[in-house]
C-alpha cells in the first residue's frame, strides 16, 4: 500500500472547480454572419478555455460572411465552420455577458430580457468611409478584436 496521498478527488474538485468558474460571453449581432461571430472567434482565439463563447443573430442570416472569416483567419481564429443561428432565450439568460455588437443589434434588446450584463459595442464602419471590401473588413476586425481584448481582461481579472 503507498503512503502517497490521494490526489484523484482533489484533482477533479479542481477541474469542478474551474468549469463553474468560467465566465460566458454571448455576441450578438444582427445576421450573426459577422460581427458577432468575428468577436466569437477572436475570444476563443485569445481566452482558449479560459471564456465559454457564443453568438447569436437578432436576425440570422443563412451563412458566414467570407470576408469576415478571411480576415480573422489572418490572426489564426476561426470562424470558417460556424453557422448563423437565432439568439436562444436561456443563453441569453444564463450569459454572464451579452454583447451587442452594433447599433441595430443593440435596438432588439429591452430591460426586461433578463440578459446577462448587458454592452453594446459600436464598431468602426469603413464603409462609411468608402474603405470596401478586404480592407474594410481587417478594420473591423481589429476594431473588434481590442473590444474583444479589453473584454477577456475584464471579465478573467481577479
Amino acid at each position: 500500500m503507498s503512503n502517497a496521498p490521494d490526489t484523484t478527488n482533489s484533482s477533479n474538485a479542481s477541474i469542478a472547480s474551474t468549469a463553474t468558474t468560467v465566465p460566458s460571453v454571448l455576441f450578438v449581432c444582427v445576421k450573426n454572419g459577422g460581427k458577432s461571430q468575428m468577436a466569437a472567434a477572436l475570444m476563443r482565439l485569445h481566452a482558449g478555455d479560459a471564456v465559454e463563447v457564443h453568438s447569436a443573430g437578432t436576425a440570422p442570416g443563412t451563412k458566414i460572411n467570407a470576408l469576415s472569416a478571411q480576415s480573422v483567419a489572418e490572426l489564426g481564429a476561426d470562424m470558417s465552420g460556424e453557422t448563423p443561428r437565432a439568439i436562444d432565450p436561456d443563453l441569453m439568460r444564463r450569459a454572464d455577458r451579452v454583447v451587442a455588437i452594433g447599433a441595430e443589434a443593440a435596438q432588439e434588446f429591452h430591460d426586461d430580457d433578463n440578459a446577462g450584463t448587458l454592452v453594446t459595442w459600436i464598431t468602426d464602419e469603413p464603409s462609411d468611409r468608402g474603405i470596401e471590401g478586404l480592407e474594410r473588413m481587417r478594420l473591423v476586425r481589429d476594431d473588434i478584436d481590442r473590444h474583444v481584448r479589453d473584454l477577456l481582461t475584464e471579465i478573467t481579472s481577479p
